[in-house]
């Protein structure tokens, strides 16, 4: 009765720990949504600026909706509030999984949460401000000149929310790689190797995930490959230290 006691006692510890974590990170996300909820239609004008930008004369953007005015710049407030929150809701995770690494895996782990948190910032920035004023200006400058453009708030939203999500997943490229190499799933030759497969794999992946257009496929799919080939190049240096480590025990 003792043993079956204290064998359930660390894992209700646990839980309650993961508990306390998940809470922490939602309240996180919940105070940064009510410090910018007063800014909506301020987020929202922002984020619509490029294409607002473009528009010709006489257009606008418009709600279809009743409610549309509202719940938009709501929804878009809440996808900003868990943007900025990231990195503390990573952090609430790490503590939660720190204490079961050893000390050479936090020393790697740490570069690359900080890394990933850092690429997908420049993924989504990247998005904005390089993919979406070239995309938009495609799309406006080859309709039929009689045809007004009116675009819907919440359409609109929803389309670059997926960008946003595209870029910043597609920035995690050498963070994916540089994990195969570390966990030994695989090698610098062997991803090398399969780069012909890879390229393929991010022109695809741009054109599930992008506007059916080639300009938006290709601002994905170049910079994954070449995302890609920086996992690899940093990949080397995780590889060889199994071998320095072994070396330097035999030596010893």
């Amino acid at each position: 009765m003792s043993e079956s006691t204290d064998q359930a006692q660390p894992l209700v510890a646990h839980l309650t720990e993961l508990r306390d974590r998940l809470l922490k990170a939602l309240l996180s996300v919940l105070v940064v949504f009510l410090c910018l909820f007063p800014f909506a239609n301020e987020i929202y004008t922002f984020v619509s600026e490029p294409l607002r930008a473009i528009l010709p004369a006489g257009s606008s953007m418009i709600a279809t909706e009743v409610a549309s005015p509202f719940l938009t710049p709501f929804k878009l407030t809440l996808f900003a509030a868990l943007f900025i929150s990231i990195p503390y809701v990573l952090f609430q995770v790490w503590s939660f999984i720190a204490p079961g690494m050893y000390r050479q895996e936090k020393r790697l782990a740490i570069p690359l949460l900080v890394s990933s948190v850092l690429l997908f910032y420049a993924g989504a920035a990247f998005a904005y401000f390089v993919v979406f004023p070239l995309v938009f200006a495609f799309f406006t400058s080859v309709g039929p000149t009689d045809v007004t453009i009116m675009t819907d708030i919440n359409r609109y939203l929803d389309f670059v929310l997926k960008l946003f999500f595209a870029f910043g997943l597609a920035f995690e490229i050498p963070i994916v790689a540089v994990l195969l190499i570390w966990a030994g799933i695989s090698t610098t030759e062997s991803l090398k190797q399969k780069r012909p497969f890879i390229i393929v794999f991010c022109f695809v992946f741009g054109m599930l995930l992008t506007p059916p257009d080639v300009i938006s496929q290709a601002l994905l799919a170049i910079p994954m490959w070449l995302l890609f080939e920086v996992g690899v190049f940093f990949g080397r240096f995780i590889e060889r230290r199994p071998d320095a480590d072994s070396a330097a025990a035999t030596d010893e």
